[in-house]
């Protein structure tokens, strides 16, 4: 039977908040995203570090500032509200579909993000501090970057490599300007594919812009250029890093490195054309570390740096 007019009129908007179930909480606080936080791993595994300790300080890390996310996450969502709930996705959201208070959202953010915070900087002073900064563009970004043209974009590749940084305080490994010009590039080629698949997520929903974004869908020829772009800044530094006396000097058999660059360029690329395809998601990391391909990829890398040694 027809609705009435009344609950016509009223589709499309969110339902009353109700108190939201445990389930609706987690939702809110992304669980799915967490992953992405291993990148904090990053400088131990690129300074063929073998001890324990290290390991289990940096962990320790990527729990603080998980939660730091996922209160950032939380600050996002109330301020995304009106645009997320006319959204095809993040209307599905627990602030955005009313399962969840505002109020009860916000104290949780600020407890875990000063909960965060206070859990890094027990850990390591230095550490805690890019964590500090992490917060601190990240609430830039949620209020104001996110809605500046290309500037989220870089904004997105910074905060991944602000993780890359705490990661290497924590475990007092140095990074050298080849690792971080190498992370900053693969970093923005992936925060490119994310718009490109979220313009075609709009795109498929035939709306034209999204809201409370600086995008709208012509611009996927130009994101895909600039997604190219990055990928190969990131092949090239890499190449320019193996051809280096630093790597004859800690390589047994560096040659083998070249064949890294080359999966590279076959991971990127693909990403490339998978997020122009919409099949990529909300985030390329969480897609590449549930994708079979990806896992492929990664352990022929592994296997190539360790046949270097």
């Amino acid at each position: 039977m027809p609705a009435p007019a009344g609950d016509r009129s009223r589709e499309g908007a969110a339902p009353a908040a109700a108190g939201g179930r445990a389930g609706d909480y987690l939702r809110l606080l992304r669980p799915h995203q967490w992953l992405k936080n291993l990148v904090v791993f990053a400088p131990l595994v690129a300074a063929h570090e073998t001890r324990p300790g290290p390991y289990l300080v940096v962990a320790g890390l990527c729990a603080a500032l998980t939660a730091c996310a996922a209160g950032t996450y939380v600050l996002n969502d109330l301020l995304d509200l009106p645009h997320d709930r006319r959204h095809p996705r993040r209307r599905r959201r627990p602030l955005a579909a009313g399962t969840v208070r505002a109020v009860p959202a916000g104290w949780l953010a600020g407890g875990l993000a000063a909960g965060g915070l206070a859990a890094a900087f027990w850990l390591s002073v230095p550490a805690g501090r890019w964590v500090l900064l992490y917060v601190a563009v990240t609430a830039a970004y949620s209020l104001a970057l996110k809605r500046k043209l290309f500037l989220d974009v870089i904004a997105l590749a910074v905060l991944f490599t602000l993780r890359v940084l705490a990661g290497g305080a924590a475990a007092a490994v140095p990074l050298s300007p080849w690792f971080l010009a190498f992370s900053v590039f693969v970093f923005l080629a992936l925060a490119v594919a994310k718009r490109q698949s979220e313009l075609q997520a709009l795109r498929a929903a035939d709306l034209s812009a999204a809201g409370g974004r600086a995008y709208r869908a012509e611009d996927l020829a130009v994101l895909a250029a600039l997604g190219a772009a990055s990928s190969f800044a990131a092949v090239l530094v890499l190449t320019l890093y193996v051809s280096s006396p630093a790597v004859s000097e800690r390589y047994a058999r560096p040659d083998f490195l070249w064949l890294v660059g080359l999966l590279l360029l076959y991971w990127l690329g693909r990403a490339m054309l998978l997020a122009n395809r919409g099949a990529v998601g909300d985030d390329p990391v969480v897609f590449a570390l549930r994708d079979r391909t990806s896992w492929l990829v990664g352990g022929g890398m592994l296997a190539l740096f360790g046949a270097a040694l």
